[in-house]
């Protein structure tokens, strides 16, 4: 899509699993955990990957079904978040050419931070685990404010933090509710297709003013 009507993106603000950092082997440990602990058959990354991006209980649902009781959920998410945090930086890495884009934006003096859904018990240990904690310019988790995406408000605050308009912010995520808070926030919009989406293709019909298949992609938005 032709970038050539917007103002000039001047804030790069991204999502964190599936979209900076491929946490997808921790995680899927994770759920193999709980799975072990319940004597079944592990999942493969291949069977896992997709449901990522949906976090815990999704991942649960994906192994264990949407009808379970809450008190089943919430003891298999016990096991699963404990193991998660005792182990969260084993296998997790930046995906490829997202180093060489961090560092393109920071020697040109452009902000960028991340707005992810995860709850910042978690977030704050992966990044500096990972030593990226005192790169961005901010930092927004799951349970910061008391509203997450597709909420816009996450999306909002670390525009300000980051001292930039949101009509000059790009917002890049694999998940739809990625998508459509970035455009409730009035920000550009990114699907990072290397993430974790779903193999239907059900992407091609969010609201996003792009598709990128490679992370240095993105920096084509700074013209």
């Amino acid at each position: 899509m032709s970038t050539s009507s917007f103002l000039p993106i001047k804030c790069f603000l991204f999502d964190l699993d599936g979209t900076l950092l491929d946490t997808a082997p921790d995680l899927l440990a994770a759920l193999n955990a709980v799975l072990l602990h319940e004597g079944r058959a592990p999942y493969t990354l291949e069977q896992a990957r997709h449901t990522v991006s949906h976090g815990s209980i999704g991942m649960l649902e994906l192994a264990f079904g949407s009808h379970q009781t809450e008190a089943e959920m919430a003891a298999r998410r016990e096991v699963f978040l404990a193991y998660y945090q005792a182990n969260i930086s084993r296998y997790s890495r930046l995906f490829d050419a997202i180093p060489d884009v961090l560092a393109t934006l920071e020697a040109a003096n452009i902000p960028w931070g991340i707005v992810t859904n995860k709850p910042e018990y978690l977030t704050f240990p992966l990044l500096q685990a990972l030593n990226l904690h005192s790169r961005p310019r901010s930092i927004i988790g799951g349970d910061t404010l008391a509203v997450a995406k597709p909420h816009p408000e996450p999306l909002l605050l670390a525009a300000a933090q980051c001292g930039i308009a949101p009509e000059q912010c790009l917002y890049v995520g694999d998940a739809e509710r990625d998508i459509v808070a970035g455009r409730d926030a009035g920000m550009k919009t990114l699907i990072a297709e290397w993430g974790y989406l779903n193999p239907n293709n059900e992407h091609h019909h969010w609201p996003a003013d792009g598709m990128i298949s490679n992370p240095a992609d993105m920096l084509l938005w700074l013209n």
